[in-house]
């Protein structure tokens, strides 16, 4: 089966002004499947944007199956930034049959394009596609850390989730946490609201030793998310996480949350993750968009990722060795060394954090991203919370 055979192509005539497009827009960069589709294999793009036009699981949002044609409109008219771009659109996955015919297809693409070193960019459809996305690293056979940028926790404590049950926006983290085989090392969660959050959730998370940040924590210190959102594989973020005043095309949305501009600057930090290589973007509903301005802003985060990825530093710790420092810390009651990593190129830190068992000849240590404050903590003689977190994960 070629990928081919899960898209429709995309209708130009309805994206293109009338006037066309000038040449430095994005509209007259990116390559989009309109009558033939493109050749992944042959030109090798460095990123693939395509939709989702699946909203049956999308709980209290039905019509957002319908954003990914407006976010297009808006993403093409905004013009190339400081790089040279090499983007394909394949165009839009169609509702199958069941939603399960869905998923197949958003797993078969998002697993084929990481296979072929593509970024996958997903414009949907309901927030229950994350299913889809995550299922796609099962054949990778290597451990995920998922990053989502929501006001909730898409989890029902109470369910007793079994192969049958539904998944949608506001349950699957239910099916990706009790997914076997678990290849899940972490889960994170950026903006979490605390109403909308029940204690025994809350619970769930630390029982976890999952990252869990509220928005009141992150609201006019977006910067703090960036060691989060570098540790990635996958990114899935919810429209509902922006304050409905900036984005209000989207039926949960909800007075509080991050500024359009943070909500920028998360996507062009997800863009310089190195490793990072699908994010999904969901529950945009065009129904409730007031003059396109949801559209306009789901655009502009596209933007910035794609200005992100085409500045990405690559940054693998001591590779060359020279290019970073190395910082040593004991903590008072001297258990444990800590030990810091910073790279000179983009003055970003990581932690280093030994495997309980010893780990294998090959690895010892697993590299955590983190801010320059966990180092200053560990230099006062106390253990940063992260490190302890990620130790238990090892163990």
């Amino acid at each position: 089966m070629s990928l081919a055979d899960f898209f429709t192509p995309i209708d130009l005539d309805r994206i293109t002004p009338a006037e066309g497009f000038k040449a430095s827009q994005l509209g007259n960069k990116i390559q989009a499947y309109t009558a033939q589709f493109p050749e992944l294999d042959d030109e090798r793009p460095h990123l693939a944007i395509f939709g989702v036009q699946e909203d049956r699981n999308a709980t209290g949002n039905p019509g957002c199956a319908l954003g990914p044609d407006y976010v297009r409109e808006k993403l093409y008219s905004l013009y190339e930034g400081g790089f040279t771009s090499n983007i394909f659109d394949l165009g839009n996955i169609k509702q199958g049959a069941t939603i399960n015919d869905t998923y197949f297809a958003v797993r078969t693409v998002v697993a084929e394009l990481v296979k072929k070193d593509i970024v996958a960019v997903i414009l949907g459809g309901g927030q229950d596609l994350t299913y889809a996305q995550y299922l796609a690293y099962e054949e990778m056979e290597q451990k995920i850390d998922l990053v989502v940028i929501d006001s909730h926790f898409d989890l029902d404590e109470q369910a007793e989730m079994d192969a049958d049950d539904a998944t949608t926006s506001t349950s699957y983290l239910n099916k990706i946490f009790l997914y076997e085989p678990n290849y899940l090392f972490n889960f994170s969660n950026l903006g979490y609201q605390t109403y909308f959050v029940s204690q025994d959730s809350l619970r769930v998370m630390d029982n976890l030793f999952f990252d869990v940040h509220r928005l009141g924590e992150l609201m006019g210190k977006v910067e703090v998310t960036e060691p989060t959102i570098r540790n990635a594989s996958m990114i899935s973020f919810d429209m509902g996480a922006i304050r409905s005043s900036d984005a209000g095309g989207n039926a949960n949305a909800t007075p509080n949350g991050f500024y359009g501009e943070e909500a920028c600057q998360m996507c062009r930090y997800a863009g310089f993750n190195d490793k990072l290589s699908s994010i999904g973007f969901y529950e945009f509903n065009p129904a409730y968009d007031n003059n396109g301005q949801t559209a306009m802003l789901l655009a502009e985060m596209v933007w910035y990722f794609i200005d992100g990825f085409y500045n990405r530093k690559n940054d693998v710790p001591l590779q060359p060795r020279a290019q970073y420092l190395i910082y040593k810390t004991t903590l008072k009651h001297q258990e444990h060394e800590i030990v810091f990593i910073k790279s000179k190129k983009s003055d970003r830190w990581w932690m280093q954090v030994p495997y309980p068992t010893g780990g294998s000849a090959n690895e010892r240590y697993h590299l955590v991203p983190c801010k320059y404050e966990d180092y200053t903590t560990a230099i006062d003689g106390e253990m940063p919370d992260l490190w302890w977190r990620t130790y238990q994960k090892l163990a």
